[in-house]
């Protein structure tokens, strides 16, 4: 599974590079998890891409699709299957990870690999978004949210399975319901609850303030419900039945987001029409992530649900030991590509200056999409180098973190 999560799902034959994945039918669903993993990484560098050359036009939340130009708005758009796909994958992986555990030891392991995600979100992450040392704002970002989700789910995983079905559910249909709840700072429990559900700024004295960027409540939801969905990734299911509810899951979750848009009454905050037919589209796209609504969830996470099914039927594609690899060490792939966005961030400077105000920017969405053609093949060796090496030395236990 994914190295982000701390669980093993790479199969032997990408290690080894042996054999095909054609020929490896009894793990394909571990590879189609793992190449959706991958495929939603290269969405992410899409997006950091565009924050390291697009930081003179940022958007909003939601994005403006009245004044947002439809390249940059779709470009933007893709990147929103990432965060909830990953962590839907990662309670998914929790549970694949239980079956061969105690559920004391699965809490534990949640619980050290949820601390080393908020670790690393503090210092390391930190440090390659803000290259300030020592920091003055912690941005408590996506690892950040992944991490406390593990450690919740590390508590929540006693409880009996229908049990987490139901809050699960709860969580992700209803916590819109909270959205008129908003404290001020100096108000009681208003840290608590920037972080569990309203994105706000906390100041933490000496100059210092952390921002709430991704509150954790939606997500304990997405984590939760990704690992109710594990026993149909068991040993022994049957393949077609798996994709089937797959299938049916993905397509409910797709035709409930238009339904419950198309009301345009509850889930995220309303939609209006736009001047032609493609900003009208825009405008009904336009949905809130942070923290991520009902009908933000529903269509990332239902393509993320087809697009499973879809890998697990053609897990013998081409494109898949590519994705899987990169699925295979995301955190890996993860801190190495923000080092790498920063370092090229900071020779522009050197050698333009700051041409957009404050920063260095481009003009054009196309450089966006030139530079991600250009960093893959670059981002792509080492990462394979470092899945391959992690399956030849398990007997070095640092390397399963990362």
């Amino acid at each position: 599974m994914s190295s982000i999560t701390g669980l093993e799902s790479r199969t032997e034959n990408l290690a080894t590079g042996g054999q095909t994945l054609a020929t490896a039918k009894a793990h394909a669903r571990l590879v189609a998890i793992d190449a959706l993993r991958g495929l939603v990484m290269v969405f992410m560098l899409v997006d950091h891409i565009r924050e390291t050359w697009f930081l003179h036009l940022q958007v909003t939340d939601p994005v403006n699709a009245a004044a947002t130009d439809p390249a940059l708005f779709f470009t933007r758009l893709l990147s929103t299957f990432c965060a909830p796909t990953f962590v839907a994958l990662t309670g998914l992986s929790a549970w694949l990870y239980g079956q061969s555990h105690s559920k004391a030891e699965t809490s534990m392991f949640l619980l050290k690999r949820g601390l080393f995600l908020i670790f690393l979100e503090l210092t390391f992450v930190g440090f390659a978004w803000s290259a300030q040392f020592p920091p003055t704002t912690f941005w408590l970002q996506v690892i950040w949210a992944i991490g406390v989700s593990m450690i919740v789910l590390a508590g929540l995983l006693h409880l009996p399975r229908p049990a987490q079905a139901v809050l699960g559910l709860v969580i992700v249909l209803g916590h819109n319901l909270l959205d008129p709840i908003r404290l001020a700072p100096g108000e009681p429990f208003f840290e608590v609850w920037a972080v569990i559900h309203q994105r706000s700024v906390i100041e933490l004295g000496g100059g210092m303030i952390a921002k709430t960027t991704y509150p954790i409540l939606p997500w304990i939801g997405v984590i939760l419900l990704g690992y109710v969905c594990g026993p149909w990734f068991a040993k022994g299911t049957d393949a077609l039945v798996r994709r089937r509810r797959l299938i049916l899951t993905g397509s409910i979750m797709l035709i409930g987001f238009v339904v419950i848009r198309a009301l345009n009454m509850y889930g995220d905050k309303p939609w209006v029409p736009g001047v032609d037919t493609l900003h009208t589209i825009m405008a009904f796209l336009a949905l809130t992530k942070y923290p991520p609504s009902l009908l933000f969830l529903l269509p990332t996470v239902g393509v993320g649900v087809l697009l499973l099914a879809l890998f697990e039927k053609h897990q013998d594609s081409r494109i898949m030991p590519y994705l899987s690899m990169f699925g295979g060490a995301p955190m890996f792939f993860y801190l190495l590509h923000l080092y790498v966005l920063k370092a090229l961030y900071l020779i522009a400077v050197a050698l333009y200056g700051l041409n957009k105000g404050q920063v260095f920017g481009v003009d054009n969405v196309s450089t966006v999409w030139l530079w991600v053609a250009i960093l893959l093949v670059p981002l792509y060796l080492p990462t394979r180098w470092f899945a391959e090496l992690k399956q030849r030395r398990r007997d070095i236990w640092w390397l399963k973190y990362l």
